[in-house]
This record gives structure tokens, sequence and C-alpha cells, in this order.
């Protein structure tokens, strides 16, 4: 029997999707994937200084280095990249499915949604935020967000190694499925009535779902319908407005140190 056309599309996907290679640059970025055993590694390329201060890293993962002229540094990088003269080639991670991690895995019952937001250093950021405040993922759909680059993984200065960046075919098929799970989500608009406080005290003590838009754009319409209520940080002045990555910050903290 023939295959459908969607379940070869999806086969070939997948097997695309396998075949991709990251590469990680920088020493903290570097260091962490060396030690994440969940991680899959490919070549090594440092310099002389950087595998000296990598050395202990490099025992660990039991990798051999192939070591690279600081002038004539090869890996495949972008020019502006700081690579502090080190690079590693890897798999992206396999955090497992979206259900699992976000109904029982490990953290606070609190899970971050961003809603098209593309900008590597603002997600490198927001996963940063996501591991010191304790929440359990940060999900973003597969197509239109920042997929794991050296870039994100380097301004996540190692939480990529440790923090559950999930992608996902539909934001609010996935919003719909939290709801399930029993979280409430709360939908980050610098114009609705509710304060975020107002909203995390209606919440309680259950799973909360935190949902953040890009810059500019804000929430598409599908996701703010999606939402069960909207929320806005107040602010003092006469104006306010806070990059998405300071906003993921704030209501992290709000929502696992604060109620």
């Amino acid at each position: 029997m023939k295959k459908p056309a969607w379940v070869i599309d999806k086969e070939r996907a997948k097997r695309a999707s396998a075949a991709e290679t990251v590469w990680l640059f920088g020493l903290h970025a570097v260091r962490d994937a060396l030690v994440n055993p969940q991680r899959e590694r490919l070549r090594l390329l440092v310099t002389k200084n950087a595998a000296d201060k990598l050395a202990d890293a490099i025992a660990t993962s039991g990798m051999e280095p192939e070591i690279e002229d600081p002038r004539k540094f090869s890996a495949p990088l972008a020019p502006d990249s700081v690579h502090q003269g080190a690079a590693l080639e890897v798999k992206a991670l396999d955090w497992g499915s979206f259900e699992d991690v976000c109904a029982s895995g490990a953290g606070a019952p609190v899970v971050v949604l961003l809603d098209r937001v593309t900008d590597p250093h603002n997600v490198g950021a927001i996963l940063r935020s996501a591991e010191v405040f304790g929440a359990r993922a940060v999900v973003a759909p597969r197509h239109h967000s920042a997929p794991e680059t050296g870039a994100l993984a380097k301004t996540a200065s190692g939480a990529l190694e440790r923090q559950p960046y999930l992608r996902v075919t539909n934001l609010a098929d996935a919003m719909l499925s939290l709801k399930k799970m029993g979280f409430t989500l709360l939908g980050l608009d610098g114009e609705a009535e509710q304060t975020l406080a107002e909203g995390l005290a209606a919440v309680g003590d259950r799973p909360v779902a935190l949902v953040l838009g890009a810059e500019g754009p804000g929430l598409r319409e599908k996701t703010r319908e999606t939402c069960d209520a909207l929320v806005r940080v107040p602010y003092a002045g006469g104006f306010g407005s806070l990059n998405v990555s300071n906003a993921a910050a704030v209501s992290l903290y709000a929502a696992t140190v604060g109620r």
C-alpha cells in the first residue's frame, strides 16, 4: 500500500532534522555542552589557549580536539561570532515529548510560551531566566521562532544544555494541551486591564503558563484568544515597555518566587 503524501513529507522532514547539526561557540556554551551526557557531539575545534581553559571538560567528554590556528579558525561560523577560540559541532538536544516535560518534568509547574520570538539573543536570555527561576520548559513554534543556534546558546550561557526548549508544530494546539493538563494561560499584554500580580493571585497555586509575544507585534490574535487572561507588567511612569526577555524575567520571578 502506497504511503499518503503527508506521511512521506513528515518522514522526509524527520530525516532532514536528524541530519542537521549546530555549531556552538564560546567557552561557556562549549564547556557546558562537553559535559552534558545528553548532548551528541561530533567535532571540537579549539585553539591551544582555549584547549587549556577547557581541559577538564574535554577530558570529561572523551573527545579528541582539533587544534586550530587562532588566525585561521576554520569553524563555519558567522564572521562576527565571538567564538573565544572554541567551536563544537553537535546535534540538537532531544528533550522528549512536550506533554511529558510540561506535565511532569523537573522544576516548578511554570511554562513559558513564546509567540514568534525570533531573535536568538532574546530566546537565549529567556532560557537563562527560565533556568534561574526553575521553569519546567520554554515552548516555541517550530516555524517563526529562534532555532537552536550557536548565537542562542552563547547568550543562554549554558542554560540551553539544562533548560528544556521545546519546539512545537502549532502553538495554539500546545496551549490547548496545557489547559487540559491544568495550566492557566496568562498572556502578557501592555494594554491589559489586569496586572500580572492580580492574574497570578487569581491562579493561586495552580500551574501557570506565561505567554509572551514578539516585540512590536506582540501576541497574535489567535494566541490572545486562547489565553485564559491577559495581564500587564505595571510601570511607574507615563510610559512602560520592556524588552521581551526582561518581561519574561519579571514574569518568571513573580510566578515562582513572588507567589
